[in-house]
């Protein structure tokens, strides 16, 4: 206890570090606030809250926004969506690949790119969200009408644009990664309500249950916290150099191939298809039985076709991003412009092979793991816990929690060894890599 109470007071001694911690909180709380501003218009008390659902899951990430019809209701979703959608172009496209690969002239290239194709991205999402999260009996008469839609759309996209900004001053102004920040921030939110219904449906004679559910979280946690730091090392090698006159053995290196490369979004991308089968089944429900029956066995994510079907996307899905966010050819190419070697294998082609074979090994366990994150909230709901404590059992919103908080400690514990403090090496190595030669792809 005394190594962490010197840890918070070693943080807290870095000037930089304080101001960036407050920085973060102050525009934290600024989101938080603008959560409960509702759209000029609404009437909040008929406004209906998602408990499960495309809805409900937004609604999670968005730490209520979006249930409350507020200004931020929104959020940062179009700004992911539009990033995601950048990222898939640079891999598709050779001109785009050749921007990203200018330095920080190109970076900002795409960052503008990704500003316009946020805001265009929210303007059609707004036209959606008011169509069909507020209810008509939930607008004031005097408010109802094209004004009302041109209004509410103008101020969802200025919310968007603003969460957008605190996002990227976050990032260069406080603690962490801004986007990331804002998201985290909206799914704690929920866990004090969440905890509040679980504890009142269990009673005081359920006290012992809670308790042994609160001991299970702590180790599905500790899970999540091992399958996100998990690497594979790949051993480097460096020729030999001449330094006056006399001859350096390279050091030894690694490259960390993490276990789960493609982090949250293969859940993500998985979530998104599976509202898809029910949706069109249900609308051709009201002609077929039959239809009917299929709508309702993709709608329980308890049955085992949902998840035998959510199972195969995640797979597929994180294939998919594990083979766009890690560039075996360029991690080839940049040892073989740096002399560096794989001991054993020919840099250039073989090389890039290598590594590939690594990751397709690797990919098959880490996806195994996502899958079983990802069922475990429908599997506490079928043992008894609330819908709204479940989901901290697993699934996006555990898998964002964990990946956050670890960023952010990792981060702190920079600034603590470049300050000559030992504190946050006491109480624990929160690195998922030691120092080394880790190549972005």
């Amino acid at each position: 206890m005394n190594k962490l109470v010197e840890t918070f007071r070693n943080i807290f001694s870095i000037e930089d570090l304080r101001t960036r911690i407050l920085n973060t909180m102050l525009y934290l709380a600024v989101f938080r606030l603008g959560s409960y501003i509702v759209l000029p218009g609404v009437n909040s008390a008929r406004l209906e809250k998602p408990t499960n659902g495309l809805f409900g899951l937004l609604d999670t990430f968005l730490g209520g926004a979006f249930s409350n019809a507020s200004i931020f209701g929104l959020g940062i979703m179009p700004y992911i969506s539009a990033s995601i959608f950048i990222q898939l172009l640079t891999v598709a496209v050779p001109t785009i690949q050749k921007m990203q690969r200018e330095g920080d002239s190109g970076r900002k290239k795409l960052n503008q790119w990704t500003r316009l194709l946020t805001i265009a991205i929210t303007l059609g999402q707004s036209i959606g969200y008011i169509a069909t999260a507020i209810p008509a009996d939930a607008v004031f008469p005097e408010f109802s009408g094209p004004l009302f839609t041109i209004s509410s759309m103008l101020c969802l996209t200025a919310g968007t644009v603003f969460c957008m900004w605190m996002g990227e001053r976050i990032t260069e102004k406080g603690i962490g990664n801004g986007i990331s920040m804002l998201i985290m921030i909206g799914i704690i939110s929920r866990l004090p309500g969440a905890i509040s219904k679980e504890g009142g449906s269990r009673g005081m004679d359920g006290a012992l249950i809670l308790l042994l559910e609160f001991v299970l979280l702590f180790f599905v946690v500790m899970g999540v916290v091992l399958l996100t730091q998990a690497v594979r090392r790949v051993p480097l090698q460096y020729a030999r150099q001449a330094v006056s006159a006399r001859n350096v053995q390279g050091a030894r290196q690694y490259i960390p191939l993490k276990l789960n490369s493609a982090g949250v979004m293969p859940i993500i991308f998985a979530q998104s298809i599976m509202f898809l089968p029910a949706m069109f089944v249900n609308m051709a429900a009201q002609d077929s039985d039959l239809a009917a029956g299929i709508g309702a066995t993709f709608s329980d994510i308890g049955s085992w076709q949902y998840n035998l079907l959510f199972a195969t996307l995640i797979i597929l899905f994180t294939y998919f991003y594990t083979a766009i966010s890690v560039n075996s050819n360029q991690i080839a190419e940049e040892l073989k412009r740096n002399n560096g070697f794989i001991p054993g294998v020919k840099p250039g082609e073989e090389t890039a092979s290598y590594l590939d074979m690594i990751i397709n090994r690797i990919t098959l366990p880490g996806a195994l793991f996502l899958i079983a994150i990802a069922v475990l909230p429908a599997l506490a709901t079928q043992a008894g816990i609330t819908r709204d404590f479940a989901q901290f059992f697993g699934g996006t919103s555990l898998l964002i929690m964990v990946g956050v908080i670890l960023d952010t400690l990792q981060q702190i514990q920079s600034y603590l060894l470049m300050k000559d403090y030992e504190g946050m090496m006491k109480t624990g190595n929160f690195s998922d890599e030691p120092q080394s030669m880790a190549f972005a792809s």
